[in-house]
């Protein structure tokens, strides 16, 4: 079962980066919604995207990235993998979104966005690192203290349904 759950985690790995391969296929600025705020702004005041533009981007990513992921989490452990019970939903659902977590704060933050050029965008050079101070910290903690509190949360939820 635990070897199931690391490959489910892998897969929703691959959710996340698909949106964000998908997100920014005409240019990094399509996600600059995943960066701080003077990024935004200097972006929006160079005419490569408008904040409506953004808005909608914001919406689609939640619709075809967040949304999908969460949902594959759940037919994975409760549907493939048959969990019942408030424990081993819990425990499933954890892994799932610690491991997608740590991928996406190790592979897509640190690595492709912070040592890539593929999520430059031209004229925000000087706003490098584009995931830094407080940012960094909330997704850390959203990784290692909400993504705990999310699993324990759905795996309630789930309970409550399959009683």
């Amino acid at each position: 079962m635990i070897g199931q759950v690391l490959i489910e985690g892998i897969v929703a790995c691959f959710i996340v980066l698909i949106a964000c391969v998908i997100g920014i296929a005409n240019g990094p600025a399509g996600l600059v919604i995943l960066y701080e705020k003077e990024v935004q702004q200097r972006v929006i005041e160079r005419g490569l995207i408008t904040e409506e533009r953004m808005k909608r981007n914001a919406a689609l990513f939640k619709i075809f990235g967040i949304l999908p992921f969460f949902i594959f989490v759940l037919a994975a452990v409760y549907g493939v993998n048959g969990a019942r019970g408030f424990g081993e939903g819990f425990w499933q659902i954890c892994v799932i979104l610690l491991i997608e977590g740590l991928f996406d704060r190790l592979f897509i933050d640190w690595f492709w966005v912070g040592k890539t050029k593929a999520w430059i965008i031209p004229g925000t050079e000087d706003l490098m690192p584009y995931i830094y101070g407080k940012s960094l910290i909330i997704k850390w903690a959203t990784t290692l203290i909400g993504y705990p509190v999310c699993a324990a949360i759905l795996a309630a939820i789930m309970n409550l349904i399959l009683k």
